[in-house]
């Protein structure tokens, strides 16, 4: 039985249709990255996963339960969610940030799991600095943090790289890759294929609010998908760190 499972998913929103009919399946220990240009539903998608927008057509289970199912904390103790937005209302403590993401463990477990999380994605030596005195970059580290505190099956991540530099990239796309190793799952979406070559069990491409690829990431990123809904001529090369993404523009 799939962990969670998107079948024939169409969203509208103000009269617009962003989604055309999405199927997507996730597994347990899989790490599945959600691709496609700007403005191609990738968010949308997450969204719904996680039970944020209700679509118009289709349906959501999770586990073999429709999502609609399951109460608001049944949801948040199946699934951790991190937004693309990484804004943070109140300059608290990265700590205590964090530990928002356990608030069903006891206070003292929750603590120790916030400083491990932390640590985990390199801001550990944060903990007690207040959010709005670190920069973008650290900031979403503390958010990817108190997604990582819940014991969820399922971690759905918009843009989770988004602003960080090369080595906080590859660190969280590594915790991301451990965590599913876990038995958890995880559902990126993605702007950097070579990335999602390398860390992904597969690759989800939506374009124009349709999937029009869904498989391993060397055959879902063919030449003729990169080049009809990317815009972009490429070819993969072999290196010793995994499949390499050569690109130019058409």
């Amino acid at each position: 039985m799939s962990l969670l499972c998107l079948e024939g998913i169409s969203v509208d929103i103000a009269r617009q249709r962003l989604l055309h009919f999405a199927s997507m399946t996730v597994e347990a220990g899989q790490m599945v990255a959600v691709c496609g240009p700007n403005g191609a539903g990738k968010s949308t998608l997450l969204k719904v996963a996680a039970g944020l927008i209700r679509p118009r057509q289709g349906a959501v289970q999770f586990l073999g339960r429709d999502l609609r199912s399951l109460s608001a904390r049944q949801r948040g103790e199946s699934f951790a969610y991190l937004a693309q937005d990484r804004t943070i209302a109140w300059n608290l403590p990265a700590i205590e940030i964090a530990a928002l993401g356990g608030l069903h463990f006891s206070q003292g477990d929750v603590m120790v799991r916030a400083a491990r999380a932390l640590d985990l994605v390199g801001v550990g030596h944060l903990a007690h600095r207040g959010v709005a005195d670190m920069s973008g970059g650290e900031r979403a580290r503390v958010l990817l943090a108190r997604a990582l505190v819940t014991d969820a099956p399922l971690l759905i991540a918009d843009e989770p790289v988004a602003g960080l530099d090369p080595d906080a990239s590859l660190l969280v796309l590594e915790r991301l890759r451990q965590r599913a190793a876990d038995r958890s799952a995880v559902v990126v979406t993605m702007h950097d294929l070579s990335a999602a070559a390398q860390f992904a069990d597969r690759v989800v491409v939506i374009a124009k609010g349709r999937v029009v690829a869904n498989a391993a990431p060397l055959k879902a990123l063919t030449v003729d998908v990169l080049r009809d809904h990317f815009k972009i001529a490429g070819q993969w090369v072999e290196t010793e760190n995994g499949p390499l993404l050569a690109t130019r523009r058409l």
